[in-house]
């Protein structure tokens, strides 16, 4: 599942996400939702979230 929907992501989910400085390489941080930063519903490029390690970035897959 990808991350551009905030109805699936809640605090506690395992996902990947793509730090702001690894956008271009596409490298995949994995780790869990703490909190989530994006307001709105959706996002194009994946909803903005911080992980329990306290690192942010944006989700790209949603581990089930």
């Amino acid at each position: 599942m990808d991350g551009n929907n905030r109805a699936n992501i809640r605090q506690g989910t395992h996902v990947f996400i793509v730090q702001k400085q690894d956008q271009r390489s596409e490298k995949l941080t994995e780790g869990v939702v703490k909190d989530i930063l994006t307001n709105s519903p959706t996002h194009p490029h994946g909803i903005k979230v911080r992980l329990e390690s306290g690192i942010v970035g944006r989700v790209k897959r949603i581990l089930t």
